[in-house]
């Protein structure tokens, strides 16, 4: 685990990556209609609505890493049946907010994810938060979150201005590239310009940008030629 920021990610600024990937998420659902809210997304099995649930539900573990309570976390899993782990967790958050009004669970949403930003940011990225693995830096635990909403805005389809998409797509590579550092990928990452190439047990494999974060991500479609044995070991970061 990693516990100092890469000098790539120093000249990024990740609390206001954050703000930015929850506006836009928060942009897209405020215009959605029964019909926009039920549609399917690229999380199998779950709808627009699902995924608004789950980050809704994602902010209770946010919470307790801020709050220094991952004892009462688990003792909460515990006593709602939750025992498989994070999947778990995440089909539970879905699940509970099923029979809510949406208007509710998105209250819920924009209430918690404000205030879990404010506090992230007022602890400041050199600063600490005690997380299921331990102690660790808020400012590479918000890049992780910056990809976790970025990955659900592009799940969702809510829109990236064209303006944006160069820096976003920029900032992501990045991301991904720690988070195979941080977890002592056996990937082998050389960059050529806006290429990567990755090499995994004697294989290698040229890609895009894009479709390395889509990678790393686990969003690579099912159709992609890139071979298997490299996309699990791209997968990083879902």
């Amino acid at each position: 685990m990693m516990t100092t920021e890469p000098v790539a990610l120093t000249r990024l600024e990740p609390f206001d990556i954050l703000d930015t990937e929850a506006r836009r998420l928060d942009r897209f659902f405020a215009e959605l209609d029964e019909e926009g809210w039920n549609r399917p997304t690229r999380c199998e099995g779950w709808t627009v609505r699902d995924v608004l649930a789950h980050l809704a539900g994602e902010e209770l573990y946010n919470h307790a890493c801020l709050d220094d309570d991952m004892d009462g976390f688990f003792e909460m899993l515990e006593r709602e049946g939750v025992r498989s782990g994070f999947d778990a967790f995440n089909e539970w958050c879905v699940h509970k907010r099923h029979g809510l009004p949406v208007e509710q669970v998105l209250d819920e949403w924009r209430s918690k994810n404000a205030e879990t930003r404010r506090r992230m940011r007022d602890r400041g990225r050199g600063g600490t938060l005690h997380t299921s693995i331990g102690p660790y830096p808020v400012g590479l635990q918000t890049f992780h979150y910056d990809s976790e909403y970025a990955t659900h805005g592009d799940d969702v389809g809510a829109p990236v201005a064209e303006q944006e998409a160069a820096a976003r797509l920029a900032w992501r590579v990045e991301v991904g590239l720690f988070a195979l550092e941080e977890q002592g990928s056996k990937a082998r990452i050389e960059r050529a310009g806006d290429r990567i190439t990755a090499h995994v047990d004697g294989l290698s494999a040229e890609l895009t940008e894009a479709e390395f974060v889509e990678a790393t991500v686990g969003r690579l479609a099912t159709a992609h030629p890139l071979d298997s044995r490299i996309r699990g070991v791209l997968r990083c970061l879902a």
